[in-house]
């Protein structure tokens, strides 16, 4: 039996904690008008907070909604920054209890995990498996049952007072896209009487996102004693025999009945680990060669191109530029993606008004070839030849470099001795 924990409200409302929230929760979002203000009066917002909590006063406030088509559509909400405040008070008493008991191999919005090392596993399994069941749960956000959370809340969580403000928090929760899935038992109207889904967007959402799926993470872990990887709704199964994993699929569907989830039919597939597989936002290959998908290189570009624009417009500072590409580059080093860093960051450095220009100008693209040469190697541009400094030779060549400009190409001419 798990140890359950009480007295835990006076450690989230009280002033120094939610002090600390309130600066965790600024991090990044100083220039938003909604923080600005709550910290132009810091210490009475947050002793009006304190108060409002302990007197049991305290109620979210309404959710700004906006839909993100950035790679599929999604509904998007964000909390008022008090209420924001109060999300990371909360998490940081209520989620290290519940952390301890997540397995080690669900890898979303913990400390030390990531989408790095969460691929770093699947490879490790993939290299030693011939077989791999990829799954992803069917509008898991909308989906996620409030009745059944708030039975995992009591699972670990006894202080009466810290489970009202865990429920007050999944109550307050805006709509979300509809999800109509019946499940064993339900009449025709269940689906609409029980409450579903959580913002997308909020901090709890992203702890309650992981604790829904913790009972599951160790079922598949502890009684059918699969390899697993799991991060947020995402999550891979592998073997060596393929009728296991397809007798794994039908068990792991009936578990997740049983908390009202439905795998994706289109995204549930089993493939031979030896097929370039994507994975959490890279094409993972044999070998540990990993590529970025097409469509991510295009949002980026088109993404650079935007704060380009906003630049030079000046709505927007450089360092604020520079730090959103380098967070999507520190993304994109795990990669094989060195030509594109190199052509973001020509010599170590970030400058929108050359590099940025260079490399997201539709007609800036150059196609090289044509070599008349001893070796076909030689007409790669990446060809490095390690001769002495005191050789010679008299082997005639060229290089044709065309520039395809927009209505009319360019072509040079580059000839010499090599």
């Amino acid at each position: 039996m798990s140890r359950r924990h009480d007295r835990l409200f006076d450690q989230i409302a009280n002033f120094q904690a939610l002090h600390a929230a309130a600066r965790r929760a600024i991090k990044g979002k100083r220039k938003k008008p909604g923080a600005a203000a709550f910290f132009a009066n810091l210490e009475g917002e947050l002793l009006a907070l304190e108060r409002q909590l302990r007197g049991g006063e305290y109620r979210p406030g309404r959710y700004m909604a906006f839909a993100v088509n950035d790679p599929k559509r999604r509904i998007v909400s964000a909390a008022p920054f008090r209420d924001r405040v109060v999300h990371h008070a909360l998490c940081a008493v209520v989620e290290p209890i519940f952390d301890r008991g997540f397995i080690a191999h669900t890898f979303a919005n913990r400390i030390d995990k990531g989408t790095h090392r969460a691929i770093e596993v699947y490879e490790r399994y993939r290299d030693c498996h011939t077989h791999v069941l990829r799954c992803d749960i069917y509008r898991y956000f909308p989906a996620i049952d409030h009745a059944n959370l708030k039975l995992d809340f009591r699972r670990r969580i006894a202080c009466p007072s810290t489970l009202a403000l865990l429920d007050l928090i999944v109550d307050c929760s805006n709509p979300q896209e509809p999800v109509h899935v019946y499940f064993g038992g339900d009449d025709l109207f269940e689906p609409f009487r029980r409450r579903r889904g959580l913002p997308i967007g909020n901090l709890t959402s992203q702890f309650f996102a992981n604790l829904y799926l913790d009972s599951f993470d160790h079922f598949v872990t502890e009684v059918l004693h699969a390899p697993y990887v799991r991060y947020v709704d995402d999550f891979a199964v592998f073997g060596d025999d393929l009728r296991t994993l397809l007798n794994w699929r039908l068990r792991i569907e009936r578990y997740l009945d049983g908390r009202r989830l439905k795998l994706h039919p289109r995204k549930t597939f089993v493939s031979s680990c030896a097929e370039p597989a994507q994975f959490l936002g890279f094409v993972l290959c044999d070998g540990g060669h990993r590529h970025l998908p097409e469509g991510n290189v295009r949002r980026f570009r088109n993404r650079l191109r935007g704060l380009c624009d906003r630049w030079r417009a000046r709505t927007i500072d450089i360092d604020d530029v520079d730090v959103r590409v380098r967070a999507w580059i520190a993304h994109a080093e795990h990669a094989d993606t060195w030509r594109l860093r190199h052509a973001i960051f020509q010599g170590g450095r970030f400058d929108p008004a050359k590099t940025l220009e260079a490399w997201t100008a539709p007609c800036r693209r150059v196609v090289r070839g044509g070599s008349w040469n001893n070796t076909p190697d030689n007409l790669r541009s990446a060809n490095r030849n390690r001769n002495t400094p005191d050789n010679r030779n008299n082997n005639l060549g060229f290089r044709l470099g065309r520039t395809l400009a927009a209505g009319a190409g360019a072509i040079t001419v580059a000839s010499g001795v090599r």
